[in-house]
């Protein structure tokens, strides 16, 4: 494939939040740029949907094509890869009721949170707990968890791995009450 650019990469033309993926949250050689980002080409050489767009209405976001919503959209997606595929068609509705812009200006603060928690509270082990939590849990929500862990996890005189097991009680609270479950869906 040749160089792809586009404006947006941490939201990608198939409607995943790049900027909340364990693979984008990495250092190294597997650290993926976003969608269209610096030499997202060389990271995966080929992409359908890339491909699919460019053959249709070349548009930045796949729910702005003529096509939409083809059969990769109608038909339910019931597995994920390195990162969740439960909230694109909502996060595309977002987009087209809210605007680009402000839903850009949620993913990033959803970016900055999920920063915050691997800096601050991340034991080696919590990076995909945290980039799927961050991505499914409504914005709302992260802002309580967020006042909660500033105000008082992060002021208790414990170790770090009982700060990060509350944070999670945290997460799974918040993702129970909304009937949100917090793993990736993997084949069986």
């Amino acid at each position: 494939m040749k160089e792809y650019i586009r404006d947006c990469p941490l939201f990608s033309l198939c409607g995943l939040n790049c900027g909340l993926c364990p693979r984008y949250q990495t250092t190294g050689k597997s650290k993926c740029p976003g969608c269209g980002g610096p030499d997202f080409h060389l990271q995966h050489p080929t992409c359908a949907v890339i491909t699919c767009n460019s053959k249709h209405d070349n548009v930045e976001f796949c729910f702005q094509c003529s096509e939409y919503p083809c059969d990769r959209y109608r038909e339910r997606r019931d597995l994920d890869s390195f990162i969740t595929y439960k909230n694109v068609m909502s996060d595309f509705e977002k987009v087209r009721t809210e605007g680009i812009d402000a839903y850009r200006i949620k993913l990033d603060e959803k970016v900055s949170i999920l920063e915050f928690l691997m800096e601050n509270f991340n034991d080696g082990r919590r990076k995909n707990f945290y980039c799927l939590a961050v991505n499914l849990l409504n914005y709302e929500d992260l802002l309580e968890i967020l006042e909660e862990i500033n105000a008082d996890i992060s002021k208790q005189d414990i170790e770090l791995k009982e700060k990060i097991a509350k944070i999670v009680m945290l997460f799974e609270k918040k993702a129970q009450k909304d009937n949100i479950e917090l793993k990736l869906r993997k084949p069986g």
